[in-house]
């Protein structure tokens, strides 16, 4: 493993400083959770970045108006903290040292898996869960010998199988999921790296495209109808390229997300042929921070978006969401905004007040799941929150 986004426990209690600390030349560090969500949504109007086409002013209205939030679960910031919530289950991790993940029912409130993670092990997110199956992820990044380990736990019984060989072995920490399909990094018996998509259910697995050593993919998101990744060829060295690429969950070969500026790409998401993304190069002091570009299809003009927040963007039912940090007068905020072909700029859903950051967010049966974390004067406290997509 070249590097980890690790979720653990340590991050969930950790500080406002942290989402604003340098990042590692491949990998942010992941916001920690966050807290409670104030204002009413409404639109912000995004800079254009340099030598980009500037997005029209105009939005159209929201066909289903502004989006209403769940709060799902809230919790002191060293309690449970959402992992996912699906139509039948809801998945918390805990703040113990190892990320304890525990799944419980929704209509009986009974816990149906507890897994706790092996000695020396720590949980990784996200869970990838449907109706029947739940895989659970582990990695132990420390030593000599770094390993990660993957479950999958039968929710009728809540026994477990190590997947081993079932599937082409997880050898990078990242995983995109989108209900029960799943993309991977794993590495072939050339030394490739390469992107796998599988599904939970039947544990069907294709590969859809590949790198040679030293290069490696990362990054993956996927969407209801694509997945979207990141190659990397020539690392740690001056010729290192970065770029995004694009396929088609129904089968067929990944297409290159073209760029604004070549080998700087860092990760984006794709929906119905339009593409969402960011670049940052790797010598960038401040890669926490991207610069975000929107295509209508392969081919349209490229949109900035302006900054965002490194490594936030998903797509979730009808919309590609992402993170943006804003400060004013030297108050830090965060907030949540949303596009979708058509619209003629990004729409904010959600905005935080001072002392309050959100953790990147993620999707189930289109519904779109992230947790604010109140960190400021008085009670500090998490809370989870939800909102239809579709």
């Amino acid at each position: 493993m070249r590097r980890s986004q690790l979720l653990g426990p340590a991050a969930l209690v950790a500080g406002l400083a942290l989402l604003a600390s340098a990042c590692s030349s491949d990998q942010p560090e992941s916001a920690p959770p966050t807290t409670a969500p104030t204002g009413t949504p409404s639109t912000s109007q995004s800079p254009a970045g340099p030598g980009s086409t500037p997005v029209s002013p105009s939005i159209p209205p929201t066909p289903a108006g502004p989006p209403s939030f769940t709060k799902i679960l809230k919790q002191p910031v060293d309690g449970q903290h959402v992992v996912t919530q699906q139509r039948k289950y809801l998945v918390t991790r805990g703040s113990d040292e190892a990320g304890t993940t525990t799944v419980t029912d929704r209509a009986s409130k009974g816990v149906v898996v507890k897994h706790v993670p092996a000695a020396g092990f720590v949980a990784q997110s996200p869970v990838v869960i449907d109706d029947h199956w739940a895989l659970i992820e582990d990695i132990r990044d420390d030593g000599p010998s770094p390993q990660i380990r993957a479950f999958r736990y039968d929710l009728a019984s809540g026994k477990a199988v190590e997947l081993g060989t079932k599937l082409p072995r997880i050898s990078e920490p990242e995983i995109g999921a989108s209900d029960g399909t799943f993309a991977y990094s794993s590495t072939d018996a050339k030394r490739r790296s390469c992107l796998v998509i599988a599904e939970l259910a039947t544990l069907k697995a294709r590969t859809v495209s590949c790198v040679a050593d030293p290069g490696y993919i990362a990054d993956p998101v996927v969407s209801s109808d694509s997945v979207t990744f990141s190659e990397i060829t020539a690392p740690q060295t001056t010729r290192r390229c970065k770029r995004l690429l694009t396929a088609p969950l129904a089968g067929g070969a990944a297409s290159p997300v073209v760029a604004a500026k070549n080998c700087i790409q860092w990760s984006g998401a794709s929906l119905r042929g339009a593409s969402v993304w960011s670049e940052v190069g790797a010598s960038d002091p401040d890669q926490y921070q991207s610069t975000g570009y929107v295509r209508e299809k392969p081919g349209a003009t490229v949109h900035s978006i302006g900054p965002i927040v490194t490594d936030t963007i998903v797509a979730c039912g009808n919309w590609i969401h992402w993170e943006v940090r804003t400060m004013t007068e030297g108050v830090e905020r965060f907030q949540l905004q949303r596009w979708q072909p058509g619209l003629a700029r990004p729409q904010r859903v959600y905005a935080t007040p001072p002392d309050t950051a959100i953790t990147p967010a993620t999707c189930q049966d289109g519904t779109l799941i992230f947790e604010a974390a109140h960190l400021g004067a008085g009670a500090k406290y998490t809370e989870a929150m939800a909102v239809s997509t579709s």
